[in-house]
């Protein structure tokens, strides 16, 4: 039951708007490719593993032919008909004897034509095609997984994070995580992986707050977690990020390894980040066109913008960029219930009505995007050392999000933004949520704001507001807004930023077998089923 009685016809404009305001960007992200999807196609056709030899570390196999094959002939055709026409010419055993050859200089790519063209692309097709079997299998058994061990009882589900930059140490970390109430185990990237233009290989013991997300630190707390979800009797959801230069790649390994949910927000990386804006923009259409083959829940980032800008004052550009979030997702084939889009309680707890306010910024995108599993991120900017007054701001936190049913809820900690969280201010947390889920779980059938009273009144004005920034956008173009500031404040002009030279316009017979099949069977043969957190009933 809906209880901002927002006027449908200002919704259906508000997405209008948004639609017409990203089809410029998703006409330029269909133009063109990049480094990163090339990459991400070659992966999902089996290249792996990398060259030890070189002087400067590990560099991955599919970045020594990717970049050989630019070198050669460039990859406005795509990498994958040079790719599968060397490997028939020099008689090749597979990718990775392939990649071995041409970082010894003993390939020359060129682009094939007549019937060579046709075998090279018979031949990627079918290698893509079972890159893409595997990501379907996977989706599969995750199906029978959640049938067989159930999900969590109760929502929202309970989102937890770990961060010690060591795999083995992650792995003990998420499952305590998870045997304490945890339903969703985040593992953070190691600080800066965004900004490498490379996917590491093999397991990491080092990083900086964090651990690299590899192929291999994705199968080893896969495995982890399918074992503590047998010992606990619920399905636990594992999360990383498809952000930053790599975020095809990325996409591309949490399928082949069943991940549940993944960071990929549109922007994020243009404006925390500094990446090139089309790069951006390119990459993110591609991993999100994996992510729903997948059934991979995504979880977006419009809280970054509140720990910039004033979550009073800058609340509609969250509306904004969820409504452009949505029909981005929608037009790379995402349905609604694998859109986690997000949203945080940010707003300065000395504000007079801080709470207030908070509910009705909640609750309006809660009853805007009524089937998207929304991720609701605690407090930080505000967080100072005193951890009392932290507690008591994460049980509002909680609490906040119980009454406007959110779906996915980051357990906040007492410690956050000030020092590296210990685990017993994790275990605090959790006594937190549970607390609160436990004394007013069922608090929402009782929650009626007054129609005319401040929370209607300032999700309506939250509305308008970003009704209103849509029109500027429509008339001044969306990469001309993100320069100008329009969201958390950060300027980043569509010529700029880092990645720009990754970036290629695609030739008229561009071919690239991954986005076909992506495009034309967006769910897999059996169509995405319900992976996601779904509508989320509140009993009113």
């Amino acid at each position: 039951m809906a209880l901002l009685d927002l006027d449908p016809q200002v919704v259906a404009k508000a997405r209008a708007l948004a639609a017409r305001a990203a089809e410029p960007v998703v006409a330029i992200a269909r133009a063109h490719t990049t480094v990163a999807v090339e990459r991400a196609t070659l992966r999902l056709a089996g290249i792996t593993g990398a060259d030890s030899t070189h002087r400067a570390g590990d560099v991955p196999w599919v970045n020594r032919v990717v970049d050989t094959v630019r070198e050669h002939c460039g990859l406005e055709h795509g990498v994958v008909l040079p790719v599968f026409h060397a490997l028939r010419r020099h008689d090749l055993g597979g990718l990775t004897e392939l990649a071995e050859a041409t970082a010894a200089g003993q390939v020359r790519y060129s682009l094939p034509t007549g019937r060579d063209r046709d075998r090279a692309r018979r031949a990627a097709t079918a290698a893509v095609r079972r890159g893409l079997r595997t990501v379907d299998r996977n989706r599969a058994r995750r199906d029978k997984l959640v049938a067989r061990l159930g999900d969590p009882p109760r929502r929202p589900w309970i989102y937890l994070i770990v961060a010690t930059g060591d795999i083995d140490e992650d792995v003990v970390q998420a499952c305590n995580a998870a045997r304490a109430g945890a339903d969703v185990i985040a593992v953070i990237r190691s600080t800066g992986q965004s900004l490498l233009d490379y996917v590491p290989e093999g397991a990491t013991h080092h990083g900086f707050a964090g651990t690299y997300a590899t192929q291999e630190n994705f199968r080893v707390m896969r495995a982890a977690l399918d074992g503590v979800s047998r010992e606990v009797g619920r399905y636990v959801r594992l999360t990383n990020y498809a952000s930053g230069l790599c975020m095809p790649e990325i996409a591309v390994l949490a399928g082949l390894q069943r991940l549940d949910m993944m960071l990929n927000d549109s922007m994020y990386g243009i404006l925390f980040r500094d990446i090139n804006p089309i790069r951006t923009f390119v990459d993110q259409r591609f991993s999100r066109q994996v992510h729903a083959r997948a059934g991979i829940v995504i979880n977006t980032g419009e809280d970054n913008y509140l720990t910039t800008a004033d979550a009073v004052d800058a609340a509609h550009t969250v509306t904004v960029s969820q409504l452009l979030n949505e029909h981005f997702a929608h037009e790379a084939g995402l349905p609604d219930h694998l859109l986690g889009l997000g949203h945080a309680f940010e707003v300065d707890p000395t504000v007079p009505e801080s709470f207030r306010l908070e509910l009705a910024h909640a609750l309006l995108a809660r009853e805007l995007f009524p089937d998207a599993p929304l991720k609701w991120m605690p407090p930080t900017k505000h967080m100072t050392g005193d951890v009392f007054r932290g507690y008591l701001l994460d049980g509002f936190f909680n609490l906040a999000g119980v009454l406007t049913g959110q779906s996915i809820l980051l357990v906040g900690m007492m410690t956050e933004a000030v020092v590296t969280p210990l685990l017993s201010d994790r275990d605090l947390a959790l006594a937190n949520v549970r607390y609160v889920l436990d004394a007013a779980g069922g608090l929402a059938e009782d929650f009626r704001p007054a129609p005319d009273g401040l929370i209607v009144k300032r999700a309506h004005q939250v509305l308008g507001e970003a009704v209103d920034l849509l029109e500027r956008i429509v008339d001044q173009g969306l990469l001309t807004a993100i320069a100008e500031g329009t969201f958390g404040l950060m300027r980043r002009p569509a010529d700029g930023g880092k990645g720009a030279d990754g970036v290629v316009e695609k030739a008229g017979d561009y071919l690239n077998p991954a986005a076909e099949l992506l495009e034309a069977d967006p769910g897999g043969p059996a169509g995405v089923g319900p992976v996601g957190v779904g509508r989320v009933e509140v009993a009113r």
